[in-house]
């Protein structure tokens, strides 16, 4: 519903009293279930870290972080495998509106500590992520970024999976 309506009107041109009505509730309800129209939009966004982690913990032990921060990442990108054209106008929408840009990322950043810990923890070195383990998460999700812009860019045709493979055997190759 917030969805269609962004997209018909513009996402600065939307109300809260707009997103309100469209559903059927008060502002005041509205609010209690979104704080702002940003988490209208982005609430997809708030479990996908620990998602990611969980996933990165389930990996086999013997596979290296870059490795299994790759696959774990395909949690991440579910929704772009299930229904691409509605991830594709999802994408359009966060990246063309400088708000919900900045707070997409600001989530995917909230991210590192979560991805950063389940490191540690398949380790088995302790509870405290290493430097190392931090950059790891860091250019991993840096990676995710990439192929997403480029398969947004590409409308589409390109193969997400493929851009997030590449992007990371760019970094693996030193």
């Amino acid at each position: 519903m917030a969805f269609t309506l962004f997209r018909r009107e513009g996402f600065e041109k939307v109300t809260l009293d707009d997103l309100a009505a469209a559903a059927g509730v008060s502002r005041s309800t509205f609010l209690r279930y979104f704080g702002t129209k940003e988490d209208a939009v982005l609430g997809t966004f708030d479990n996908k870290g620990e998602r990611v982690a969980d996933a990165l913990r389930r990996r086999p032990g013997d596979e290296d972080d870059w490795t299994a921060l790759r696959h774990a990442l395909d949690t991440a990108i579910e929704e772009y495998r299930k229904d691409p054209d509605a991830a594709l106008a999802l994408t359009r929408l966060v990246r063309d509106t400088p708000a919900l840009c900045a707070r997409q990322l600001e989530k995917q950043h909230g991210w590192c500590p979560a991805l950063a810990l389940a490191l540690a923890e398949r380790s088995g070195r302790g509870p405290t992520p290493t430097l190392g383990q931090q950059v790891r998460v860091a250019a991993a999700l840096d990676c995710l970024r990439v192929a997403v812009d480029h398969w947004t860019a590409s409308d589409g045709h390109h193969d997400l999976v493929t851009l997030l493979d590449e992007a990371f055997a760019a970094l693996a190759r030193g």
